[in-house]
């Protein structure tokens, strides 16, 4: 019976995992409703964004501290207060008569998703026996793959029905029976945190070099990819990378233990992870805006197009955790790695005739391939660590994870904006079609990356232990 998930722990994993998975929805359903929100609350595009940008920074930031909170306070204290940040945030934007207010709730809601994502990963990790570990880390790796595609099908439709508050009011009745599952289902006791200082200097040091990246990469949409602005920039990111190694292995005080990554598997499995979801987040960015620019779709149907990709790639996910638990990860990870390069593959060079339906199919490979390896780098790089280290795997693949999301969508809009800089012509068809086959070419390469780290990983680690 050891191998028996209990009710409780499914009930427990459930309610932290809907409590991820409505953040998530609610940080992509409010993309759609920026050109409202410009005119109804009279600021500029470049501001509204701050709601997405703003919020997933500070999510990263949250996640990165995970490690500690998750030794310091136990499992149910931490999901109670996420739950009650995110409902005052709900609340907080629905009524917001201003900018300044509906930030303040999202940052709130960002406070949120940043600790029940970790939680969700750590309660799986401590109470779902091995033998099960990468069944139930596929289910939650539909929590955060699908959540970002749904979002903007919800968002549109609630938007266009009603107005964008009833993007809110349509989660707070369900926060509210989340909070109340999770309250009588989540135990466990914190691992505590003797003999560790909360380390303030390394939570500063990864906002600046996180912020650094993505305004590094503004500067050339902005300036050009051989600007002095980006290159000094660029140069400007690398020294504080640098500053922060230095700081972070004679510090005495510990925010994540980043010696973990000297594991070699952990390590390429966290970039497989990292690469998964900036292909994953940064497509559903580029996908909808090439349908409406180049093929004159409208959004519902731009956010259509991905549904059913979304959903085949959900039902395969826990297939593919199944598959894990029972054969390992080379044939979950070697699959993954062939259908993302493929799928890439086709979207670069079919890029200048691409259709509604051809865009609809490719994704349902792409989709797939991501929920067959996106679960499973998680689950084999849990593997490498034992103890109170797996709080610190858990909240770096997590913040990384995160970030992975917001750079893949800086960078590839950023590619189509230097694009329309240099092009030499004002084109905005041109341009986005130039732009994104160049998107689909980086996504290209970083696909043949990823399936070359796991067939590495095999012959060099795996093969020799068999």
């Amino acid at each position: 019976m050891k191998d028996v998930v209990s009710t409780r722990v499914k009930l427990s994993i459930l309610a932290v995992g809907l409590l991820s998975f409505t953040g998530i929805l609610i940080e992509t359903s409010m993309n759609v409703t920026f050109p409202t929100l410009t005119k109804v609350l009279n600021v500029s595009l470049g501001t509204v964004q701050w709601l997405t940008t703003g919020y997933l920074l500070l999510t990263t930031m949250v996640m990165s501290t995970t490690a500690y909170i998750l030794k310091k306070f136990n499992p149910r204290k931490v999901f109670i207060f996420a739950a009650v940040l995110c409902l005052i945030g709900s609340i907080v934007c629905m009524i917001a008569p201003n900018f300044p207010i509906l930030m303040s709730g999202r940052l709130l809601q960002a406070v949120a998703t940043g600790l029940s994502t970790p939680l969700m990963f750590n309660l799986i990790f401590l109470e779902v026996p091995q033998s099960k570990l990468g069944l139930y880390t596929g289910l939650a790796g539909v929590v955060i793959s699908l959540a970002p595609a749904l979002g903007p099908t919800y968002g549109g439709i609630v938007n266009r029905i009603w107005t964008w508050r009833e993007i809110f009011v349509g989660v707070i009745p369900l926060i509210i029976i989340l909070f109340l599952i999770g309250y009588f289902s989540i135990q466990g006791e914190a691992p505590g945190t003797k003999g560790i200082l909360f380390d303030y200097g390394s939570v500063i040091g990864l906002a600046i070099i996180f912020s650094m990246i993505l305004f590094t990469f503004d500067q050339a949409g902005a300036h050009g990819w051989i600007s002095l602005n980006f290159v000094g920039w660029l140069i400007a990111s690398i020294a504080v990378i640098g500053i922060f190694s230095w700081y972070n292995r004679r510090s005495s005080r510990q925010l994540i233990d980043f010696s973990i990554l000297k594991l070699s598997v952990l390590r390429l499995r966290l970039f497989s992870y990292f690469s998964l979801q900036f292909i994953n987040i940064g497509l559903s960015f580029v996908l909808p805006i090439f349908a409406q620019t180049a093929l004159k779709l409208d959004s519902a149907q731009a956010g259509l197009m991905l549904l059913p990709g979304s959903i085949l790639g959900a039902i395969v996910g826990p297939f593919a955790g199944y598959l894990y638990d029972k054969k390992g990860a080379l044939i979950p990870l070697l699959f993954s790695g062939s259908l993302i390069t493929i799928g890439s593959a086709l979207f670069w060079f079919k890029s200048e005739s691409l259709t509604l339906t051809s865009i609809t199919l490719i994704y349902i490979i792409l989709r797939i391939g991501f929920n067959f390896g996106f679960g499973t780098s998680l689950s084999d790089g849990s593997m490498q660590v034992q103890g109170s280290k797996k709080s610190d795997q858990n909240s770096l693949f997590s913040m990384m994870q995160q970030y992975a999301g917001s750079l893949g969508t800086n960078v590839l809009s950023v590619v189509i904006s230097a694009v329309a800089l240099t092009s030499g012509t004002k084109n905005i068809v041109y341009n986005t079609i130039l732009g994104t086959k160049i998107d689909f070419i980086v996504l290209t390469v970083l696909s043949l990356l990823v399936l070359v780290s796991v067939i590495y990983v095999y012959f060099r680690y795996e093969k020799k232990n068999n």
